[in-house]
């Protein structure tokens, strides 16, 4: 079982934290996220630069959620100040993506280009045709739009062609023998 919960999250600085009732908000420099707990299972406290979980109970529930709970206020400050990134390639012959204002303009051997619109608080680049970079301050929303990037053509077993994170290993396939 992991305790993750018992470490305090330390606030860098130029990042504002307030907590009000059961809302964590967090300010920086890449701007602002906020996240509601339960407050009947966990309370939490910032002071000295450091924000600590406590479990209210030692229910089940409230012990998954002290973890839970340190995770995404930890993953907010690291958003704000710093950011997540995620890398991807396209493999395969005329694979190739390019970024057109808000929109990802992707060419993967269909008949048509997949046009993907980027949501709000997403930034996208492209440093070559075959190289894709998410980056936001939300973790689990740059986490989703890869996801979504991923999902237009997966990679196969045989060839390896698709589009995969940067560091996915695809486990290749004999293909048939005559």
């Amino acid at each position: 079982m992991s305790r993750v919960g018992k470490y305090p999250v330390v606030v860098p600085a130029g990042v504002e934290l307030s907590i009000n009732n059961n809302t964590v908000t967090a300010k920086g420099k890449l701007g602002e996220l906020s996240y509601s707990f339960d407050d009947s299972h966990v309370a939490t406290k910032f002071e000295d630069g450091k924000v600590t979980v406590t479990p209210l109970s030692l229910s089940n529930s409230a012990r998954a959620l002290w973890g839970t709970t340190r995770a995404r206020i930890n993953d907010m400050i690291k958003g704000v100040s710093e950011g997540f990134t995620k890398d991807m390639e396209l493999v395969g012959v005329g694979y190739k993506a390019r970024v057109e204002g808000k929109n990802l303009v992707l060419s993967l051997g269909f008949s048509h280009e997949v046009l993907f619109e980027t949501p709000a608080g997403i930034k996208i680049t492209c440093a070559s045709p075959t190289q894709i970079s998410v980056f936001g301050a939300d973790k689990q929303l740059v986490g989703q739009v890869a996801a979504q990037i991923r999902k237009y053509r997966k990679p196969e077993p045989y060839k390896g062609k698709g589009v995969k994170y940067a560091n996915e290993s695809v486990r290749r396939k004999e293909g048939k023998k005559k």
